[in-house]
């Protein structure tokens, strides 16, 4: 039996109103978004519905107060914030598995229907990584190194799967930065090779192979 529809709360309208602005990256995220004051004016709300939408979405992960600083954007959407909070809590072998099972994917389908485009963005990304490793540089490694993962995605041409993947990236940057060291970088960076120029060659198999062996390798660090 179908029940009568329920009308939004003026909280519930202007926590959709604030989630529109971050969805659609008019607020990006690391932006303070307006005070108070200016909010209550443009949306014509009492202080207490302000706070109540702005507390809402704080525990859905779209939002973080900063104590006496203000608030911050921390996530692009409701999606995003809770994939991040589950790959937080998730074993790294199963990140692992579920890495393996996307990249595999996307390494295959890069490889039928990338431009040079993508394989400018590609090559961009692995110079990038090979000067952050001769520079010692982890936390710049780790973003071109997840920036070529995104990329590889991106060349698939499948946009789920890229929306699925740039959700998790943030935490798969973090899980390089606490299990990486520069005595490994480099069997990463020829596997990685390997997977450019099999995506370059149009070699679907190739790439799941260069996949593979670098899935691989992080396996066997996991297990260490």
């Amino acid at each position: 039996m179908l029940t009568q529809t329920q009308r939004l709360t003026l909280v519930e309208q202007v926590a959709y109103q604030i989630q529109g602005k971050i969805e659609n990256s008019e607020w990006p995220i690391g932006m303070r978004i307006p005070p108070e004051p200016e909010l209550m004016q443009q949306l014509q709300v009492s202080r207490n519905t302000l706070r109540e939408a702005i507390r809402a979405l704080t525990y859905a992960g779209l939002l973080k107060t900063r104590q006496g600083d203000g608030t911050y954007v921390c996530s692009s959407s409701v999606l995003e914030s809770v994939i991040k909070k589950v790959i937080q809590h998730t074993d790294q072998l199963e990140s692992l598995e579920v890495r393996y099972a996307l990249e595999r994917e996307a390494a295959a389908l890069a490889a039928l229907r990338r431009s040079e485009e993508d394989l400018e963005a590609l090559r961009t990304c692995l110079d990038q990584c090979r000067q952050a490793a001769s520079q010692q540089d982890l936390k710049a490694y780790a973003h071109w190194d997840v920036e070529f993962h995104k990329m590889v995605i991106a060349a698939s041409h499948n946009q789920l799967m890229a929306n699925l993947y740039n959700h998790i990236s943030e935490a798969l940057q973090n899980m390089v930065l606490e299990t990486k060291n520069f005595k490994d970088v480099a069997a990463y960076l020829d596997s990685h090779d390997l997977l450019y120029q099999a995506i370059a060659n149009q070699d679907g198999h190739q790439a799941e192979e260069a996949v593979r062996v670098y899935i691989e390798q992080a396996l066997a660090e996991y297990r260490l």
